[in-house]
């Protein structure tokens, strides 16, 4: 499994298109938050991260599939996948090995933001960050990431083509994290299912951990849906 990992690692960072794609991650979440007025931290009178926990799931809806979408749709494309089934490693092991390559890397991405909590800690003269909240919101962040790197390996299970791969993850990413909010809103559901559909949605549990109470429920959730995503790429795996 570590080898699978360590493999998806190395794969990753071994094409620009990796460093591109980090350095727009990081160019975008700079310009947003420093540097245009409406949305930038230094604007806010008080030290507060909420704008880049706000900002950062978009950015990730399409970062996240652009790293997944070769976990298996390159491997079918080139034939290598053949050669990883004689590897003495069982599907699961396999899925999660791809699972937590992404995974790692996507938190190697994360790691340079820690600048902004410490810049704004270091900079405020009134009292600093609420380390509860942010801390909390790092926590419900990597959940996040979770449950995308587990929705784009699935989507990239399914096909040999990896624009497909890319396509269907950031679609099924942005119907589950943002999907069920707009439909609890419906006229339809309002009073009575509105916010059982909210539940089902990622942007309910994100924002509930990102408060910095940890509810047992919340990471339940999270658990649940990375777990069950696996589960359909490790059908896959088997199929093929």
């Amino acid at each position: 499994m570590w080898m699978i990992c360590k493999k998806e690692w190395n794969q990753f960072f071994n094409s620009i298109t990796a460093y591109v794609a980090l350095v727009i991650f990081l160019l975008l979440n700079g310009l947003f938050l420093f540097v245009f007025p409406d949305s930038s931290m230094l604007n806010f009178g008080y030290a507060t991260l909420s704008p880049f926990f706000d900002f950062v799931p978009w950015v990730l809806l399409f970062l996240i599939p652009t790293i997944t979408m070769r976990s298996f749709a390159e491997e079918y494309k080139t034939g290598t996948f053949e050669l990883l089934k004689t590897w003495p490693i069982q599907p699961f092991g396999l899925v999660l090995g791809k699972f937590l390559g992404a995974l790692i890397i996507i938190v190697a991405a994360l790691l340079p933001t820690l600048v902004y909590a410490f810049s704004l800690q270091y900079l405020s003269n009134s009292g600093g960050l609420d380390i509860g909240a942010t801390i909390g919101s790092y926590i419900g962040l990597l959940f996040l990431c979770g449950v995308f790197v587990s929705i784009g390996i699935a989507a990239s299970s399914f096909t040999n083509n990896t624009v497909v791969a890319f396509i269907a993850g950031a679609f099924v990413c942005f119907m589950l994290y943002t999907g069920f909010d707009a439909l609890s809103k419906l006229p339809v559901f309002s009073g009575m299912l509105d916010y059982y559909i909210e539940l089902l949605g990622i942007n309910f549990h994100y924002q509930s951990v990102s408060k910095g109470v940890i509810d047992t429920r919340d990471l339940v959730y999270f658990f649940v849906v990375i777990v069950f995503f696996l589960f359909i790429t490790q059908k896959n795996v088997i199929r093929h």
